[in-house]
């Protein structure tokens, strides 16, 4: 299994959500890498509705920036308003 840390985390608008092959296929094209993952951590209680997505890549993904503009553009292209946190860098 090839090491992976998590790159972005985001959360979407509400009454918007992303199925999990959906969001792997998204992520893998920001990325042009099949060798990435995803993952959904649940609403936190006391907190807002939605919940959290993380995306997961090899720490030695080239051209951060580019991906994670790739990112948006995909979220935009997919009609999902997005607040994006870069947690890598």
């Amino acid at each position: 299994m090839k090491s992976q840390i998590p790159m972005f985390k985001f959360s979407l608008s509400q009454h918007q959500s992303i199925g999990p092959a959906q969001l792997q296929a998204l992520w893998s094209r920001a990325c042009q890498s099949s060798d990435v993952s995803v993952g959904r951590d649940p609403p936190r209680l006391g907190g807002d509705d939605n919940p959290t997505y993380s995306l997961y890549a090899s720490p030695r993904i080239e051209n951060l920036p580019l991906v994670e503009s790739r990112l948006r553009m995909l979220l935009e292209e997919s009609r999902l308003r997005a607040s994006v946190i870069v947690l890598h860098s």
